[in-house]
């Protein structure tokens, strides 16, 4: 069959990850077609957390607004391993909370979003093979349509097609022990559960409230149902009872779940003209409430330098920077994942470690840099020598047009310059330029990438254009 159309990249996968993608993708004018095999988009209510970061970057974007009317928020505090410490307070971010919202309406305004761009979004359709060369990938689908892209990057999920076709290696650990989550109503007073909670905090569970009366609950399923069966509310009541000693009269669940401790990780996240995101790249257990937000950091972090490389201004090793940066967080989150999982296990050994760690999480150095590295606002990523703001992301200050983020809902990089004497140059296609004096910062100015972290920082003209040809290639002209 002939090529029957011909796009700059092709997604795999309409999820929050690729949706995501898409939409940054169209902020630069790239042509995007996003295949999603599923017919309808999906049914199953469960609630999912964004945590500081996801929001910051929703706010650069302009979509936070949308968001948080369709969620809830919730103190940002008792992420790691369930242990029910609060916050610390003064968490660098004007967005210090969680926002609990049902994923398929976080996954469904991500989509609207991307259309709303130009993105084409293709139902029904599954990459079945593909085959690249030098100016492209040439994309066959179930049905035996081919089309063209010049690239392909798959956001399909653990079970990625794309990945398997690629032929790059997924290793890590299997499943071994299982965990049951849901959310389901309960028949006695908060205080009675807090007080509990608190009794047991040593004990691998817990029950968070969602409101109306609603909690999040997890427990360990050892001894209950087999694997192969959806778990049931009685499954929740029995381990409830044997950890607590009570089943806090739980019922009329919204949703059920099982999930096992698989962690795995891509030993590449390109191959020529392909490359892959999300849990197409990396799969852990839930615990923390990473998952959805890593994926959706991976798009922000590909998708302007993607856009760069199809719009033909990418400096030659931009696109690399996208592994670079991007595995090594996900190794982060894959050995945090797997230190939570070791602390909610009932053995004697675990449980001793988690009595010491929740002693240790007093101290408010410990307690600030767990939380930072679950909400991803401690991330630093390596440029090379430099202060110790080049690399991370900038909270969103005050600045004399109202708010920093406000002013990347472009998806263009940004020099901010309280001297008044820098510019952008050869680069002002590509980098927007804020003299404000009154910004504030502790610096003379800083550059900022699309996806908001700092290229550099200082007031030098020289070593600025030095760092705007590095991220953002050659000047016009």
């Amino acid at each position: 069959m002939q090529v029957t159309h011909t796009f700059d990249v092709i997604i795999a996968g309409c999820g929050p990850t690729g949706a995501m993608l898409a939409a940054e993708l169209r902020l630069h004018d790239v042509r995007v077609l996003v295949l999603e095999e599923e017919t309808e988009p999906v049914s199953f209510v469960r609630i999912v957390g964004l945590h500081i970061r996801s929001l910051e970057l929703m706010a650069m974007r302009g979509l936070l607004e949308r968001v948080v009317r369709h969620g809830r928020k919730r103190p940002a505090g008792g992420f790691f391993a369930a242990i029910p410490k609060p916050a610390p307070e003064g968490l660098d971010s004007a967005y210090a909370y969680l926002l609990g919202i049902p994923q398929p309406v976080i996954v469904h305004l991500l989509e609207e979003h991307a259309i709303e761009l130009g993105a084409q979004v293709r139902r029904g359709c599954a990459v079945a093979r593909f085959e690249q060369d030098d100016e492209g990938v040439t994309v066959e689908l179930a049905d035996g349509e081919r089309l063209r892209t010049r690239y392909l990057v798959g956001c399909d999920g653990a079970r990625s097609t794309v990945r398997k076709l690629l032929g790059v290696g997924f290793p890590g650990e299997p499943a071994r022990k299982d965990t049951l989550m849901g959310e389901m109503k309960v028949g006695v007073p908060q205080e009675e559960i807090a007080a509990k909670v608190t009794e047991v905090s040593e004990t691998p569970f817990w029950l968070r409230p969602f409101g109306e009366g609603v909690y999040s609950v997890v427990v360990p399923a050892a001894g209950v149902s087999d694997r192969a069966e959806p778990p049931t509310l009685a499954d929740f009541q029995q381990q409830l009872r044997a950890i607590a000693g009570t089943d806090f009269g739980v019922h009329s669940p919204r949703w059920l779940s099982r999930f096992g401790d698989a962690t795995r990780l891509a030993e590449r996240y390109r191959v020529g003209r392909v490359l892959l995101a999300g849990d197409a790249a990396h799969i852990h257990p839930p615990i923390g409430g990473q998952g959805l937000n890593l994926g959706v950091q991976d798009a922000f972090n590909l998708g302007w330098k993607l856009a760069a490389q199809v719009r033909g201004w990418a400096p030659e090793t931009l696109l690399d920077t996208y592994q670079a940066e991007r595995r090594p967080v996900a190794e982060d989150v894959l050995d945090n994942t797997r230190a939570q999982k070791e602390l909610l296990s009932a053995e004697p050994g675990p449980r001793a470690v988690r009595r010491l760690l929740i002693e240790l999480m007093d101290f408010d150095e410990v307690n600030r840099h767990l939380i930072e590295k679950i909400t991803a606002i401690g991330i630093r990523y390596d440029f090379g020598e430099g202060p110790d703001l080049v690399g991370r992301r900038l909270r969103d200050i005050d600045v004399k047009q109202g708010r920093l983020y406000g002013l990347l809902h472009r998806g263009r990089g940004l020099l901010l310059d309280r001297t008044e004497r820098l510019t952008a140059g050869g680069w002002s296609d590509r980098v927007d330029h804020l003299a404000d004096p009154t910004a504030g910062l502790g610096v003379p100015g800083v550059l900022l990438r699309p996806d908001g972290h700092v290229a550099w920082v200082g007031d030098d003209q020289q070593a600025l254009d030095e760092h705007l040809a590095r991220w953002f290639g050659k000047p016009a002209g």
